[in-house]
């Protein structure tokens, strides 16, 4: 499960593209916390501590605490604007999350196991449809992946969600029985396939043709000798 993360934040106390700029100069990142039938709370927060959540890799599917004076903000952050050329986070938007709330959240797969799958032991290749699966989950129990065993599994098998073990309080967000992944045959050996597919069709043909014509020669033949 993610931890949750802290975050200490102020109260934003202009608004506008200019006092914005302001705050991005002085190292600061505007925000705003929304939800939870309350109304919006715009902050600002330091921009170095949150480029290093985002280096994580789990920012987005974490519980954020925000401190503000001395509030305490429970919160899930859903949206980050970054600037076009420098890619340093120009804006973020916290969800507020109530007590026992749900939310719909992406988290990332994992696979396992290869050396147990006959089909990647036979050099088959992993084609992972999905690297993130849709689901809804518990605000407080927020998987940071979900673990996938490839166990069992030959060239041309498929995982699908309705296979996949999900944890406890966790549901499939998206209403049908998705692909995550397909084991496909190596390039050589799809190659090695068509061209004994080939040879297979042509050792048919080609024969068939050849008696097919000697049948008619003897026909004609007949017919001569009997005239």
């Amino acid at each position: 499960m993610s931890d949750q993360l802290t975050l200490p934040a102020e109260l934003r106390e202009g608004v506008g593209k200019g006092a914005s700029r302001a705050l991005r100069r002085d190292g600061r990142v505007p925000a705003v916390i929304y939800g939870g039938n309350k109304e919006p709370l715009g902050i600002h927060i330091e921009a170095k501590e949150v480029t290093k959540m985002l280096q994580t890799g789990h920012f987005m599917n974490s519980v954020v605490e925000l401190t503000v004076g001395k509030d305490k903000h429970r919160t899930l952050p859903k949206d980050v604007q970054f600037h076009p050329v420098t890619s340093r986070p120009i804006h973020i938007d916290f969800f507020r999350l109530e007590k026992g709330a749900t939310v719909h959240v992406q988290i990332p797969v994992r696979f396992v196991d290869e050396e147990k799958s006959k089909g990647m032991t036979r050099g088959g290749v992993l084609n992972v449809v999905r690297h993130d699966l849709d689901l809804v989950c518990d605000a407080a129990s927020i998987p940071d992946e979900i673990v996938i065993s490839l166990a069992g599994l030959d060239i041309g098998d498929s995982i699908h969600v309705s296979a996949v073990d999900l944890p406890k309080g966790a549901s499939n967000e998206v209403d049908r029985d998705y692909t995550i992944a397909t084991l496909v045959a190596p390039s050589a050996m799809k190659s090695q396939d068509d061209a004994a597919e080939e040879e297979e069709v042509a050792a048919d043909e080609v024969p068939a043709t050849e008696q097919a014509d000697d049948a008619d020669g003897d026909e004609a033949e007949g017919e001569d000798k009997g005239e």
